[in-house]
């Protein structure tokens, strides 16, 4: 076979071959402030700064929880994530969570429906789940 001949053949193999490596999966990005309705996120947080937080009165209208990083903060609660572990659209999380009268890890258990809304799964009670939207402050 000729050189000509060769250098395509070569080429076809190669990205063949390339077509059969596995893909890795995207990581789910949570970043952001995430409530239980999408029309309640200004009665929710406020922005603060460069930041978001909570509004003062935000237990009246709904419920929610900020993610930054490695962190989730909710209305009583401030967690770091310390296993993160994703199977499709399931995101299995634990979190070393602490309040102002305990310390505790909590597991996680997030079905991502999209990339701006997911459902916090209760998977002791079947059926069970709380659909979450994040917010655009």
């Amino acid at each position: 076979m000729s050189k000509a001949r060769r250098f395509p053949a070569i080429v076809v193999l190669l990205l063949g071959s390339s077509l059969l490596l596995p893909v890795p999966a995207h990581a789910v990005e949570l970043t952001g402030a995430w409530a239980n309705q999408a029309d309640l996120c200004k009665l929710v947080f406020t922005k603060k700064g460069n930041g978001v937080v909570f509004a003062e009165l935000s237990d009246l209208y709904g419920s929610g929880f900020i993610i930054e990083g490695n962190r989730i903060r909710g209305k009583a609660a401030k967690c770091t994530i310390t296993k993160r572990k994703q199977d499709g659209d399931i995101l299995e999380l634990t979190a070393a969570c602490a309040t102002s009268i305990m310390n505790q890890n909590v597991d996680f258990s997030l079905k991502v429906i999209d990339d701006n809304n997911l459902a916090r799964r209760f998977p002791t009670i079947e059926g069970m789940e709380i659909k979450y939207t994040r917010c655009a402050l």
